[in-house]
């Protein structure tokens, strides 16, 4: 198995966590997430810390409530295949988030160094933009939950939705030079869900240009892939669908990135 593939444990084994990512488990800088698993009726704490967090409900719903705020019942999707834009918490550091499951839930403990600048919130389904991106078989639904005209310090958000048979994070792309405003060094995590999850994989590859790394992963329901570095594509065989979610951290709150030379030639398409 690749080092950049990581396998969902046991939650009961494992403090509720399926998925802990961590700077110093990935070896990098800033980026951390988490994925939880509740039942109805546990609650969850946990302190941000000197970082900034969101807290994206996958599937479920819950009540929710930091320092200064609470928010009663959020959630609607009970499968991220609903494609349903997700509720999201978010907290600035030296705050906590802690929620109350009313249903099963399953949430995305996504983390990256804050400065205190915004104050906690709400991210609602309405404020969530939607887009599509790519034509013919790269062709995906973007929820653009912390993109980078929304306030953070550090963390952009994104779930995307690819049909099935399609290629997703394509043209084949990179954001691991810091060169602002050419590129940024962006770490990101892809956490991957499959429908029908039974049988059901995908396909990821992370390279660089010179091939020094250079993996090809299939993925399973519940996987998740750190992209330290290089290009990243992913693809959905025929019969399954596939979502991700995408946390990103750099030290400058800025996507810049760079098409692979040998295919940009399909941006023009």
């Amino acid at each position: 198995m690749s080092k950049l593939q990581i396998k969902p444990q046991n939650p009961k084994m494992n403090n509720k966590k399926l998925i802990s990512i961590t700077p110093e488990s990935a070896n990098w800088a800033y980026v951390g997430m988490d994925v939880i698993q509740l039942e109805p009726g546990d609650k969850y704490r946990v302190e941000t810390g000197k970082n900034e967090m969101i807290a994206l409900l996958l599937s479920g719903k819950a009540n929710a409530k930091t320092k200064k705020k609470s928010w009663d019942n959020i959630g609607q999707r009970m499968s991220v295949f609903e494609k349903t834009a997700a509720y999201s918490v978010y907290a600035p550091n030296d705050d906590f988030v802690e929620l109350e499951a009313l249903t099963e839930v399953e949430v995305a403990i996504c983390t990256a160094p804050g400065k205190g600048t915004y104050e906690a919130r709400l991210i609602a389904p309405e404020d969530v933009e939607i887009a599509e991106r790519g034509s013919g078989h790269i062709s995906r639904m973007i929820h653009n939950v912390l993109p980078e005209t929304k306030d953070a310090d550090s963390l952009f958000i994104f779930e995307v939705f690819t049909p099935a048979g399609n290629w997703s994070s394509y043209p084949p792309h990179k954001h691991d030079q810091d060169d602002y405003p050419n590129e940024t060094y962006l770490e990101e995590t892809y956490y991957h869900k499959i429908n029908p999850s039974k049988g059901g994989f995908a396909i990821q590859r992370v390279y660089t240009d010179d091939r020094s790394l250079d993996e090809t992963i299939i993925v399973n329901d519940g996987d998740a892939v750190l992209v330290p570095k290089g290009h990243h594509p992913c693809s959905a065989p025929p019969g399954y669908e596939l979502y991700y979610l995408n946390v990103m951290a750099g030290p400058i709150r800025s996507w810049k990135f760079t098409n692979d030379p040998d295919h940009v030639w399909l941006t023009k398409l």
